[in-house]
């Protein structure tokens, strides 16, 4: 038998066929275009978190509440609540003696509310920060300044606003000297900064900053920070910047050599390691999600292979009658499966990369630094899936075609 034999009677078969062969396909590439389009935006979205981590620099340390193993998220991460670490913490940390390298420290506080301007409304998203915070994360002031360290813990009426909130509160006007209400309570704007563009997380263009210790008292009602961010004069002083750290937060918290942290102390480094093996496990888990659209397409084949196969008893019986071998009976039917699945994961593949392209200019239009990645790995995975999947699911009915007898075919109608 020439192997193009096969291949024509898979033509022949198919196309006598075409709703049940389309029907068939197209489970195949929603699954392949669902695994591309999961392993896309899996690849971009975690381009985009790790590269907020790396663009604030190489010499930051972040200090959060609550203790967590060496290699796992901090306790703050998980949602979890601890009030340990406070005001007095942080003007410690500044002390030069106490951590030499440290050059700038910011506290971090934050919250919503509705923030009123004359008859705009908006809720907003807060921070209340140190004057630290310009140089911690390289603000830029538009037009008017930040906070002055005396401003941190003097209760402080003032706020500095995002460029895209003072263009929504404002429009047209000067917000620098105009009063904006959080909470019932009258803040007066005294800076705007420079448009950043969208984070990761959040978009700092619209967030409103107040100064730290206002936020805890008039705001929020709490002693306690959120976490803090110091940066270190050199990169090659982080490590010793942390056991200094760990030092002196674990002697105020009068904690024991055997007792665990009630913080946690992360370079940059460490984050970008911890978020890598985050968002790697978020995305090989959404990709075993996608994957059963893939085994429901499997299962779509093997029907459709089973009700050929019952259709063409006759024509299998005479095949067999006329010389052909079992093994040319399973590799018609499974040759059929495969150039279904194969059809179904190339068009899957189109679509995939077609829909991950779409959804990043739609994410770089409203702002995000969204870059079009498709792993090289998703294709070849879109494509091998496609074919074992046809392999398999196509095996059972290619071994039941290949038992029908000739005698049985001359009794079937």
């Amino acid at each position: 038998m020439k192997l193009s034999d096969p291949l024509k009677i898979s033509y022949r078969t198919l196309s006598a066929s075409k709703l049940r062969f389309f029907l068939t396909v197209l489970g195949i590439v929603i699954g392949v275009a669902s695994v591309i389009l999961v392993m896309a935006i899996g690849a971009s979205a975690q381009k985009l978190v790790l590269s907020q981590i790396e663009n604030v620099g190489s010499n930051l340390v972040a200090i959060l509440p609550g203790a967590s193993e060496e290699k796992g998220p901090p306790a703050s991460a998980l949602g979890i609540i601890t009030t340990t670490f406070t005001n007095d913490d942080l003007k410690a940390l500044r002390e030069r003696r106490n951590v030499p390298h440290l050059s700038s420290i910011t506290g971090y506080v934050s919250g919503s509310a509705t923030a009123e301007f004359q008859s705009t409304s908006l809720e907003s998203s807060f921070q209340g920060v140190s004057p630290d915070l310009i140089q911690i994360e390289n603000i830029r002031i538009a037009s008017g300044r930040f906070f002055f360290p005396e401003e941190e813990y003097d209760l402080s009426r003032v706020m500095v606003i995002g460029a895209t909130r003072a263009k929504e509160l404002f429009a047209n006007r000067n917000p620098i000297g105009e009063t904006v209400t959080l909470k019932k309570i009258p803040f007066k704007v005294i800076g705007v900064l420079e448009e950043r563009g969208s984070a990761a997380f959040s978009n700092p263009d619209t967030l409103i900053y107040i100064p730290l210790g206002t936020a805890q008292k008039l705001l929020l009602g709490i002693n306690y920070l959120n976490s803090a961010r110091a940066k270190i004069d050199d990169p090659m002083n982080i490590e010793r910047s942390i056991a200094d750290i760990n030092l002196l937060l674990r002697k105020r918290h009068d904690m024991k050599d055997t007792e665990e942290s009630d913080f946690s102390v992360r370079s940059t480094a460490a984050a970008l390691s911890i978020l890598t093996t985050i968002t790697d496990v978020l995305k090989y888990f959404l990709l075993a999600i996608a994957s059963i659209s893939l085994l429901v397409g499997g299962i779509g084949i093997m029907n459709s292979m089973l009700i050929s196969v019952s259709q063409r008893v006759r024509e299998v019986g005479l095949r067999k009658a006329v010389g052909a071998q079992r093994i040319h009976i399973i590799m018609q039917f499974l040759i059929e499966a495969s150039f279904i699945t194969l059809t179904g994961g190339i068009i899957g593949i189109i679509f995939g990369v077609l829909i991950a392209h779409i959804t990043s200019l739609v994410l770089v239009e409203l702002g995000y630094d969204w870059r079009f990645l498709v792993p090289l790995s998703s294709l070849g995975i879109g494509f091998s899936v496609s074919f074992i999947i046809g392999i398999i699911f196509g095996l059972y009915p290619a071994i039941k075609a290949s038992r029908i007898s000739p005698m049985e075919a001359l009794r079937y109608e």
